[in-house]
């Protein structure tokens, strides 16, 4: 009944909401920061003047990301304490710790960065703010490290105990480099990456649409595309890895994700069928309705045709996750990657033929239209992802240790409510204006007018006049 009870549930959907709002902003921040260090490692190295006007207007988009990330994880840090204070005082020497270390890259040593790279323009030399720039990329990917450990431990804890109610770290190489972590990161990474190429790719198609400043942007709508054509496919890659780590580590969720209720079939065969699209009844523990292809799961799983993949009829109903949000969420997910992976292909093929340059761009508007459409997409596949990964663990908040009834603060359901709205009516006041500030810089489109930045205080209009004092026909009067 505790773990059925209103006040879990409410908590649930409470940091549900803060970390889906939160979840929009990193991923942009951490693959942006890199294609802006390329952009910008581009002029740098050519003096190219298109590099830098590209570089510029995509690092005000990655400043109003940047500011509405830092603004939702702020309110997310608060949230653990808030709602699950049993959990953070028992996982404290372990989570405490890694959080620490992803504040240090984030707040001090990310944020430090981002005040030269945003303020330096002309101030620093270009080499300086490039190195400011590459800076940034890194502790982005840094701090999404850190958050990863911290995550993936919770998927699967290695390197502690649980002493008295407190996990205590017997091996913290263990416990950070944990089986799900080792590919855990590099496919929300790599998805950073992927969702930063849509969104450039998706803008530039846009700007091209238009036919404003077509010969700026049709450059990073190349790039982003052939770049698309790796990082797509390599992100189906690494989530059939993940695929694997989830079976062998968390079966049931797994077992959850593939609406995969029984192992066996009634024959005593094993049931090795991947269910396309079907409603699970967990009450019941089977599918009311499924349409299944043999030997697919299998195949997915262990790569054999027969081999048995464990269902959820070999766990105890009270350790079963729900079935409908994760098998529904994960099929999405993958359906927008293999979306994705087809748009990059197309777009590849038609960027490398030099059918997407500034004069013959409008001949392909039906292939741009996609392209704006998709822009959206990876941010659907990163929820959709994330609700996997977290609503499949259920009921477990550190899998197989402690129950997530164990790890919710015990507030009233009045309170509950009090911070559901709270912590609601904030993110949506974030995200409202993160995209307000978003559509009114694309509306204004790149500072084509402005002179080119060189080295230190060149071509600065804004700076003062040199002293009297510092004219060479200056005579310090004698007293």
């Amino acid at each position: 009944m505790v773990e059925n009870s209103l006040s879990v549930l409410l908590s649930r959907l409470d940091f549900a909401w803060i970390t889906s709002m939160h979840i929009l902003y990193p991923p942009l921040t951490i693959g942006l920061s890199l294609l802006l260090f390329i952009s910008e490692w581009r002029w740098v190295r050519t003096n190219e003047e298109h590099w830098y006007r590209l570089t510029r207007f995509f690092e005000k988009l990655f400043i109003i990301n940047f500011g509405a990330g830092v603004a939702t994880g702020v309110t997310m840090e608060m949230a653990f304490g808030i709602l699950y204070g049993p959990f953070s005082q028992a996982a404290g020497p372990f989570f405490g710790n890694i959080l620490g270390y992803e504040t240090i890259t984030a707040f001090m040593y990310e944020a430090g960065f981002v005040g030269l790279m945003i303020f330096g323009w002309g101030k620093i030399g270009k080499r300086m703010h490039l190195f400011s720039t590459f800076n940034v990329m890194l502790s982005s990917s840094l701090s999404a490290m850190w958050i990863l450990v911290a995550n993936s431990w919770m998927q699967t804890p290695t390197g502690v105990t649980l002493k008295h109610g407190i996990f205590v770290v017997d091996n913290w190489f263990k416990a950070i480099l944990n089986p799900d972590f080792l590919l855990a990161f590099p496919h929300m990474w790599i998805a950073a990456l992927e969702l930063a190429l849509f969104f450039v790719a998706g803008i530039s198609a846009w700007f091209m649409l238009k036919n404003r400043h077509a010969a700026l942007f049709q450059r990073s709508l190349k790039y982003s595309l052939v770049s698309l054509l790796i990082v797509a496919p390599l992100q189906i890659y690494l989530g059939d890895g993940l695929g694997r780590v989830v079976a062998q580590a968390q079966p049931a969720a797994l077992a959850a994700m593939e609406g995969h209720y029984h192992t066996y079939n009634p024959n005593g065969t094993v049931n090795s069928g991947w269910h396309v699209i079907a409603w699970p009844n967990d009450a019941a523990g089977k599918n009311d309705f499924a349409i299944t292809l043999p030997h697919v799961l299998s195949l997915l799983e262990t790569h054999t045709l027969n081999g048995k993949v464990t269902g959820l009829d070999q766990f105890k109903p009270a350790d079963r996750p729900p079935v409908l949000l994760p098998f529904y969420a994960f099929r999405i997910m993958v359906a927008i990657g293999f979306f994705l992976f087809f748009v990059a292909l197309w777009g590849a093929y038609l960027a490398l033929r030099g059918r997407l340059t500034a004069s013959n761009a409008l001949s392909h508007s039906g292939f741009l239209r996609v392209l704006v459409f998709s822009s959206f997409l990876p941010y659907a596949a990163v929820w959709t992802g994330w609700w996997t990964r977290e609503i499949a663990r259920q009921p477990w908040v550190v899998y197989g240790l402690m129950r997530t009834s164990e790890g919710v603060s015990k507030m009233s359901v009045g309170a509950e409510i009090i911070w559901l709205i709270g912590f609601m009516l904030f993110e949506i006041i974030v995200w409202a204006g993160a995209w307000y500030f978003f559509a009114k810089v694309v509306r204004k489109g790149p500072d084509m007018d402005s002179p080119v930045i060189t080295e230190g205080h060149e071509h600065l209009g804004h700076l003062e006049p040199p002293h009297e004092e510092d004219s060479p026909e200056y005579v310090r009067p004698a007293y």
